[in-house]
């Protein structure tokens, strides 16, 4: 009976709650459907939280409102409205909500991604354009990215004419990359990959991220994820995650240390050093801290070593499904890199592969790695297309949508990468009809890094190899479903035969 009477008590408390705060700021806020008693409108997200909130701006708009549980929620499903957001009201919007999540794995969010606006964000930011992620330093990797092409090329003419799954391929071709150009080394060739098991962490990580925990939605349910399991999951995965890192930086001391014995002054950096270099010189009030520098790694590893990897594996399936553009690709490729050149030269002969780009940008407007951004906080009021979105309301933008948007793409479920041959619009956060890194402050800051590891690797697969689907499989056998995480994979991997 006490206990009936305490649900009872409970449930009145949240029916009260949501009917004041609705008639606070219901009269401008954005349409959206009603929500239940607790839940709010939590059971709508459904499997694939971007095809159902895509369905739900159909109905109610591109400005949708929503009561996740006791967080209010905007959905942006349009590139005006995400323009305005993210330019307008760019400053506004530029902060993280807390993710319970993001908070276990990234050291209490000192990371780039998922830090809160402030002080401490700007400083990490600043130090990842201007010293991890510059232009210069992008081209430094250049060798790197062309070791790792040999390996993954050597395991595929090894497999030529069978049947090889290319999604592990590409896999450990972007984890090696950004392996070598993060840590100095690759982990692959030693039998290391598999020890530290690399695959299972990045997948537990991208699971984890994009999961679902009632506490970011009803806070004060957050001690539910011990019951989940959920709690359990993130320790475990977050010590993987710091022991390798230890492990990583201690090495790095160690050969810091022999190098200044040695007297060497310079030599090739990767992004540790350059981390461990600003820590040691550090001069501001607010100075890095041992796990500072783990939580900017681990933004680096995982979300490097996840974006590549995706955008490779959506290129090749688009293409094996679409013969004709594998066609005019592979024709470009080869005519612009003809004779026996070794590899594909990143300075002279990409810039001279516009098919290939536009293939690339095409894969990004259909698939964009993360295709609900991350999401924001409102730190104001703001409005947008004539809504009020008030203070401490959670922001997502749905970039799968508007890569869909009717009034942006003619036949916009269609793979045609010809569209973006005579076209200005580009990714870097400019056209806000293709935002696949997002747009503003908030914006990734690795779109350099990973583009060109992306270029490089697909214009080698298609110089080098004629591509097929194995015997008995025909286009419209490949499952195309989607595993919804913080990014978003394809649910099956791909299995292809690659002819020299």
């Amino acid at each position: 009976m006490a206990l009936i009477l305490v649900a009872s008590l409970v449930l009145v408390f949240f029916l009260l709650k949501a009917r004041f705060l609705k008639k606070k700021t219901s009269s401008k806020l954005p349409p959206g459907p009603p929500p239940l008693p607790i839940i709010g409108n939590l059971h709508l997200l459904g499997r694939h939280p971007h095809l159902s909130l895509h369905r739900l701006s159909l109905t109610y708009g591109p400005v949708l409102y929503l009561a996740l549980g006791e967080t209010p929620t905007v959905v942006l499903s349009s590139s005006r409205a995400a323009r305005e957001a993210l330019r307008t009201h760019d400053l506004p919007l530029a902060s993280r909500p807390p993710l319970y999540a993001a908070k276990k794995l990234f050291y209490g969010c000192s990371d780039v991604a998922f830090a809160p606006y402030g002080a401490y964000w700007r400083r990490v930011r600043k130090l990842c354009i201007l010293e991890l992620l510059s232009a210069r330093r992008v081209e430094s990797f250049a060798p790197a990215r062309a070791a790792e092409v040999e390996v993954m090329l050597a395991r595929l003419t090894a497999a030529s004419g069978r049947e090889v799954n290319l999604s592990k391929v590409l896999g450990m071709y972007a984890n090696g990359v950004l392996c070598r150009a993060a840590f100095g080394r690759e982990f692959v060739e030693g039998g290391d990959y598999e020890k530290h098991g690399f695959e299972s962490m990045l997948h537990e990580y991208q699971v984890l991220l994009g999961g679902f925990s009632l506490g970011d939605f009803i806070p004060s349910l957050e001690w539910l994820n011990a019951v989940t399991g959920l709690k359990r999951r993130l320790e475990k995965t977050f010590r993987r995650f710091d022991e390798f890192f230890d492990q990583i930086l201690e090495d790095h001391t160690e050969r810091r240390r022999r190098r200044k014995e040695g007297g060497v002054d310079e030599e090739a950096k990767d992004l540790v050093d350059v981390m461990l270099d600003l820590q040691e010189n550090e001069t501001s009030e607010m100075p890095l801290t041992i796990d500072n520098v783990k939580a900017v790694i681990l933004d680096m590893f995982a979300a490097g070593t996840d974006t590549t990897f995706i955008t490779l594996d959506w290129a090749m399936t688009e293409l094996l499904m679409n013969p004709s553009a594998m066609k005019r690709a592979q024709a470009e490729v080869r005519s612009v890199v003809s004779g026996d050149r070794k590899l594909v030269s990143e300075t002279d002969d990409l810039p001279r592969m516009p098919y290939l780009k536009a293939v690339i940008k095409e894969v990004f407007r259909l698939h964009p790695p993360a295709p609900l951004l991350v999401p924001r906080e409102s730190m104001d009021a703001v409005t947008i297309e004539g809504y009020v979105i008030p203070a401490k309301t959670r922001v997502f933008i749905n970039a799968w949508a508007i890569g869909r948007e009717p009034e942006s793409w003619r036949d916009p479920d269609a793979f045609a990468p010809d569209r973006f041959l005579h076209s200005s619009v580009d990714f870097k956060g400019q056209d806000f009809e293709l935002i696949p890194f997002g747009a503003g402050r908030r914006g990734c800051p690795a779109i350099g890094f990973g583009t060109a590891s992306v270029e490089i690797a697909l214009a080698e697969l298609l110089r080098g190899f004629d591509w097929e689907l194995p015997a008995g499989v025909e286009a419209g056998d490949l499952d195309m479903d989607e595993v919804f995480g913080i990014t978003m994979h394809r649910k099956e991997e791909l299995v292809a035969i690659a002819r020299c």
